[in-house]
């Protein structure tokens, strides 16, 4: 259970983020996709965080993350400016496939209601 300042850490860091790789960021990889930034899970002594993305585009996915594990010292840079913490954590970019499972599931559950309300 994260406590209660880890989560205000981990949702300033997640705003942060998600600001820099808006307005920051100049990587075409990075900069001409839609990039949410889901969710940021910071271990208890603040040495990692995983940012968990979500990337609009399927074709576009690994290209994005590149871009972004490309551009994390600079995010870093910009969160340690942006936060004060004692130590930045290094970042750690990750996919999150879970709006899309959430979609899926849904177009399956509407599939089964259709057939259902046809008999």
């Amino acid at each position: 259970m994260a406590s209660q300042r880890l989560t205000r850490i981990n949702e300033e860091m997640r705003r942060e983020i998600s600001e820099i790789i808006r307005t920051e960021i100049k990587d075409p990889a990075v900069q001409d996709v839609m990039i949410s930034v889901v969710a940021v899970d910071t271990t208890n002594d603040l040495k990692t965080a995983k940012v968990y993305i979500s990337v609009l585009q399927d074709s576009k996915k690994q290209e994005a993350l590149a871009g972004l594990q490309k551009a994390q010292g600079f995010i870093r840079k910009e969160i340690a400016r942006r936060i004060n913490l004692r130590n930045t954590p290094e970042l750690l970019f990750r996919l999150d496939e879970s709006i899309e499972r959430g979609i899926e599931m849904s177009k399956l559950i509407n599939d089964v209601m259709a057939k259902d309300s046809v008999r």
